[in-house]
């Protein structure tokens, strides 16, 4: 089986977009795509749209329940451990190794969305950084194409690297149809100064996945199986 972690600059930049466009490319007949994200917020907020979950399933043609994609699932938009602490419980490092440990068997690909940014903390001592780091997967980041996009994208790519992970991409989404010197340019310094493939993504019909374009991520490695570091 074959993995990618997908994180982002920030939240709403578009990292769910990208990892639904990744787990539709990797699937195709005989091969099971399976998706995960540790938490997901804001239920009571969406005025409609679909949340992040039910996205990652339908791009992925995945059979999985909300439980077994999303293990932590809260009504008000607010980062996943106060989220938690209001609901009354706690975000459990043990409990999302064995979710994902449970969604990687059968699946010949995993796609893991994590929240928000890099940083952001599941608990007060468990970031989606040690999420990641627990997985082993190579990163890819999503980001915005426009201006201040250098700075981000770049300190979360020494994020990562820090981490002792590899960043397979970035991808800068929604790309525009006719891109100015400015995004232009913000492509060419990150791929130039991150030392890493820059990939772009256009703005999808999110209700047309017929319509989305191929999205390679790069190398996608073997996750570690993570049972065992559960305990």
């Amino acid at each position: 089986m074959r993995g990618v972690f997908v994180t982002g600059t920030g939240t709403e930049v578009g990292k769910t977009v990208v990892a639904a466009a990744i787990a539709r490319s990797a699937a195709s007949p005989g091969r099971r795509v399976a998706v995960f994200k540790p938490a997901v917020s804001g239920l009571a907020e969406l005025n409609g749209a679909r949340p992040d979950h039910e996205l990652l399933r339908s791009a992925a043609g995945s059979e999985q329940s909300d439980e077994e994609i999303a293990p932590y699932r809260y009504g008000p938009a607010l980062s996943p451990h106060l989220a938690a602490a209001l609901a009354g419980e706690q975000i459990e490092r043990a409990q999302l190794l064995l979710s994902a440990d449970h969604a990687m068997r059968g699946a010949d690909v995993l796609v893991c969305e994590g929240v928000g940014g890099f940083l952001v903390p599941l608990a007060h001592d468990y970031l989606v950084r040690d999420l990641a780091a627990d997985l082993r997967l190579p990163v890819v980041i999503a980001a915005p194409p426009g201006l201040g996009t250098i700075n981000h994208t770049l300190l979360t790519i020494e994020a990562v690297r820090a981490a002792g992970l590899e960043v397979s991409s970035v991808v800068l989404t929604p790309w525009p149809d006719w891109p100015r010197e400015l995004e232009r340019g913000n492509r060419e310094a990150i791929a130039k100064i991150g030392a890493v493939p820059v990939k772009v993504l256009p703005r999808l019909d999110l209700d047309r996945p017929a319509s989305w374009p191929r999205l390679d991520p790069g190398h996608m490695s073997s996750p570690d199986r993570v049972l065992r570091r559960a305990a």
